[in-house]
């Protein structure tokens, strides 16, 4: 029988968002925009789900458009020593929003937006990016269910 205890602890502690990747291209690509307003700390995730070609590329990026329009500074990358070239192979990258202001102001940028920015070698590979963001105020809702 399953458990009747209605558990919300990690949903309204956590930010958890999940993107499929399939950029049908060898280009980078940013994979989806939010804003650091109510956020302190980004983690996001990389899963191959499709192909076994190298990742050329792998980073959080931040911006002051929201759509990415405006100068996408970099806030880490990762170094690729180890490629995530088989199904369900994952790496991560971590930041805080601290960082991402402190970058921003050695570019003279206030930088309200972040996103993953990925770049497959093989323009048929495919990936799962995951979002885990912490933040400022823990509250019911904060992970949802998500139905097109």
């Amino acid at each position: 029988m399953a458990s009747p205890v209605e558990t919300n602890h990690l949903r309204s502690n956590l930010i958890v968002q999940n993107y499929k990747f399939d950029p049908d291209g060898v280009n980078p690509v940013d994979v989806a925009w939010r804003s650091v307003r109510d956020i302190k700390r980004i983690l996001i995730g990389f899963t191959r789900t499709v192909g076994t070609g190298n990742v050329d590329a792998f980073k959080i990026l931040a911006n002051a458009a929201s759509d990415g329009g405006g100068t996408d500074v970099e806030i880490k990358a990762h170094p690729l020593a180890s490629q995530p070239d088989a199904i369900n192979d994952q790496i991560w990258l971590e930041c805080s929003v601290e960082e991402i202001a402190a970058l921003g102001a050695k570019a003279g940028i206030d930088l309200q937006y972040f996103s993953a920015n990925v770049e497959l070698a093989t323009a048929t590979d495919e990936g799962l990016l995951t979002y885990v963001l912490e933040p400022t105020i823990r509250k019911d809702g904060n992970t949802t269910d998500r139905i097109a």
